[in-house]
């Protein structure tokens, strides 16, 4: 039998880490860059995750982060943690993230399953630890999905994790005609 808060924290770590992996090598402009119509962006998408992570693994449990997420404040720009400003740093974001997830571990790892925390951003609702780490564990694997997307239109690199991508091994001849199998099944599909 393995034990359920384990499973869960490894899962969340997983996903932080395969989110984290879509951000190496590359330069600052392809960490910023948006490429999809609402700005989706790699170093966006940590920022965003850090913050979430800070409140619902601080705030929640009457824990909270040391460090002000000034991304939530009332008066900020809207998706103010969705994309990096000029001035912040890279390297000051992935520290913040690397904080942010020391805390959570600390906050996952202090309380059982159960322990009761309340969300007030849904409205003062109840929770419990556990539910917290299903809704993370969702919200981590969405954007590292995101992530996987942006990463690929960048320079190709896709997949689940350095060294365990989870594709089809293929060179790119292979992706080609894969691709254009794909593509002949949708036109066929659509009538054109």
């Amino acid at each position: 039998m393995t034990d359920l808060k384990s499973d869960l924290h490894r899962y969340l770590k997983s996903g932080r880490d395969a989110l984290v992996w879509k951000l190496e090598g590359l330069g600052e402009y392809d960490l910023r860059r948006p490429l999809t119509p609402t700005g989706t962006n790699l170093l966006g998408l940590v920022k965003h995750v850090t913050c979430v992570s800070a409140d619902y693994f601080g705030a929640v449990f009457d824990r909270p982060f040391p460090d002000p997420q000034p991304w939530f404040d009332p008066e900020a720009e809207p998706n103010a943690d969705m994309y990096a400003l000029a001035e912040e740093s890279t390297e000051s974001l992935l520290d913040l993230h690397r904080r942010v997830w020391e805390h959570a571990d600390a906050t996952i790892e202090a309380l059982d399953l159960d322990a009761p925390g309340t969300v007030p951003w849904w409205g003062d609702v109840p929770v419990t630890l556990g539910e917290i780490l299903v809704h993370m564990i969702a919200e981590l694997n969405r954007h590292a999905g995101h992530a996987d997307i942006v990463r690929e239109t960048i320079d190709g690199t896709a997949g689940l994790r350095k060294g365990g991508e989870n594709l089809p091994e293929g060179d790119e001849d292979w992706w080609v005609a894969y691709r254009d199998k794909v593509e002949q099944a949708a036109c066929t599909a659509a009538g054109i």
